[in-house]
């Protein structure tokens, strides 16, 4: 295959690669301020669909929402982000979120059923948005702090993996801490992931270790042993995912090259 993004290199490191939730479409987005799209064809030439400029906005995060209308970006040093409609074409920022008090607002996750929008703050701080109004719904605050969060399939629970290795389980509708559990090893949390079966659930670790667990028992034991240790990595695991039918995880560190794993 050739290089998806061919017809436009980024001119600095690209934060983000995702395929299009229902169109043969991949977007790249990185530090160079841009989101580009292009048409992934039978391998021979990816047209560019179009690309987007965010002006002083090195891009931190790009992703599309579920029903694939709208890319959100995040900046690297911004207390605000943007959101791009690409059935009307316009670029549309959203200056403040009002009651999320942030310097900057980097990571997020999108709900698989298109409703909400986490943003993960600093000092342990959750913000719960409407995908439809971006306004804030509720906040909740894990101990410690926040480095990672995945909605499970359902969209009906969040898990929140602290720095200090510790995973948190929230009721999305309640908003309250249903369980939570240490990660086995864990010196500081990276990463984390849910299946999209919803029978396990993937932490990693800065030491390169990625446990893998399963669902009930992350949901009833304090220090649950896990299924699995995934030692393959020897820098910082900063990736883990789930194919969609739960028979792959990849495993990778960003620290290192090519070190990603399929497992």
């Amino acid at each position: 295959c050739l290089p998806a993004n061919q017809e436009r290199f980024a001119n600095g490191k690209l934060v983000t690669v995702q395929f299009h939730p229902s169109a043969q479409v991949v977007m790249t987005a990185g530090h160079d301020r841009s989101v580009s799209l292009f048409q992934v064809k039978n391998f021979s030439l990816n047209p560019k669909i179009q690309s987007i400029y965010l002006e002083s906005f090195p891009i931190y995060k790009a992703h599309f929402s579920v029903d694939g209308e709208q890319v959100i970006a995040t900046g690297t040093h911004h207390s605000m982000f943007f959101v791009y409609d690409m059935m009307a074409g316009s670029i549309i920022p959203i200056p403040k979120v009002r009651g999320v008090e942030e310097k900057f607002l980097r990571n997020f996750e999108l709900s698989p059923d298109g409703s909400f929008m986490l943003l993960i703050g600093t000092s342990g701080y959750l913000h719960l948005l409407s995908m439809k109004t971006k306004e804030l719904i509720s906040t909740m605050k894990v101990n410690g702090r926040c480095t990672a969060s995945a909605f499970s399939p359902d969209s009906s629970k969040i898990y929140s993996y602290s720095k200090e290795g510790e995973v948190f389980i929230w009721d999305v509708r309640s908003r309250k801490c249903l369980h939570k559990f240490e990660d086995e090893g864990s010196l500081e949390g990276k990463c984390i992931a849910v299946s999209k079966n919803n029978q396990y659930v993937a932490c990693g670790s800065s030491s390169g270790v990625v446990n893998l667990y399963t669902t009930d028992v992350c949901l009833k034991e304090n220090r649950p042993k896990p299924v699995k240790a995934i030692m393959n990595l020897v820098t910082s695991a900063t990736s883990v995912t789930f194919n969609p039918t739960t028979e792959i995880l990849a495993v990778a560190s960003r620290d290192t090259d090519e070190a990603v794993k399929l497992v």
